[in-house]
């Protein structure tokens, strides 16, 4: 009879505990719905953004246990930034990831990150945009009906162009270049003397092609996966600005999520932001080895050229530091010395 009660009791001891530890996956579980996400994107599928979007679709669906499905739409068949960061803003898409350039126009703080010279190495573009700073100009997003959840990376600019090679100022005078649609990327380039001319992505390579512009400044990465080597022969060594990539969410689509289904699109995000930088660097001396074997006649930018360049973008630099904020400049500032010191 002892045995028998012992048994029973060891059986309802274990029933109960079975019970407590299924408790929270089946919490977990009701507190997942299914989600279709549209994501899209700008570049094509093969690009480092393409195969960003493929990872973090990927581990969202695997951390929600296939409930969670991310559709992610490259090619800007969604629409150029602009037009997607409006829809995100409505409510008709959920979330996207494109440049800080074009998110300028909503959120004045986002124009720290147009600051020509602002960043020598991605160290320092890394500490600043994931630190203090970076995830105060990011909070500002969500009083416009935007979330942002991680940078990416979209890496350091340099000039190409169809019409000569540019080794110092003088050469980039009269250039016809196309610049992101922003007033601190068209003040930049018409204070070195060239006619800015903004423009989207997506219409960028029959411009070029047409002779519309002259020429374009975006990562090498870029160049090579938007075949920019069909329609450009001078490619100019500048990395004149360092621009992150920032993955946003329509606030409308996010308010009403539960914890859980927000920590698994966080979690994915951050995930997706290392593997992407990860890709984006390794990859960057292969990329300009690309663009040598198209046939692109590549052109060092010496030293004192240089600094005549960066002389020549310092009004541009104190007009927006006002505009933004000169004590979030100055932090910013001391954030990157702080770095620098750090060496």
């Amino acid at each position: 009879m002892k045995t028998t009660r012992r048994t029973i009791a060891n059986v309802v001891i274990s029933a109960a505990w079975a019970l407590l530890a299924t408790a929270p996956l089946a919490s977990f579980a009701q507190d997942i719905k299914p989600r279709l996400i549209r994501f899209g994107y700008g570049l094509n599928e093969q690009s480092n953004q393409g195969r960003a979007a493929k990872f973090f679709a990927e581990q969202v669906e695997k951390a929600s246990g296939g409930k969670m499905k991310v559709r992610a739409i490259g090619a800007a068949a969604l629409g150029p930034d602009v037009q997607m960061q409006q829809a995100l803003i409505g409510g008709a898409q959920e979330m996207m990831v494109g440049s800080t350039a074009t998110l300028v126009g909503i959120t004045k703080e986002m124009a720290l990150w147009d600051t020509p010279f602002l960043f020598n190495n991605a160290k320092e573009a890394d500490t600043v945009l994931d630190g203090p700073i970076g995830q105060k100009v990011n909070a500002r997003l969500q009083d416009k009906g935007l979330v942002g959840l991680a940078y990416w990376e979209n890496g350091f600019r340099n000039l190409t162009n169809s019409k000569r090679p540019v080794t110092k100022l003088e050469d980039m005078h009269g250039l016809k270049i196309r610049v992101e649609q922003n007033a601190v990327a068209i003040d930049t380039w018409n204070a070195l003397g060239t006619n800015a001319v903004p423009m989207p992505f997506p219409e960028l390579y029959t411009a070029l092609e047409q002779k519309a512009v002259d020429g374009q400044e975006n990562p090498y990465s870029t160049v090579e996966n938007s075949k920019f080597t069909e329609v450009q022969k001078y490619l100019s060594i500048t990395k004149h600005k360092y621009t992150p990539l920032i993955l946003i969410v329509s606030k409308k689509f996010w308010d009403p999520l539960s914890n859980d289904e927000k920590k698994i699109l966080q979690d994915a995000a951050t995930e997706a932001a290392v593997y992407q930088r990860k890709v984006n660097r390794e990859l960057d001396e292969k990329y300009l080895q690309a663009l040598k074997a198209a046939g692109m006649q590549i052109s060092e930018i010496p030293a004192p050229e240089l600094a005549k360049i960066r002389a020549k973008t310092q009004p541009v630099v104190d007009k927006y530091s006002k505009q933004v904020g000169e004590a979030l400049v100055k932090d910013l500032y001391a954030e990157i010395d702080k770095v620098r010191k750090s060496k």
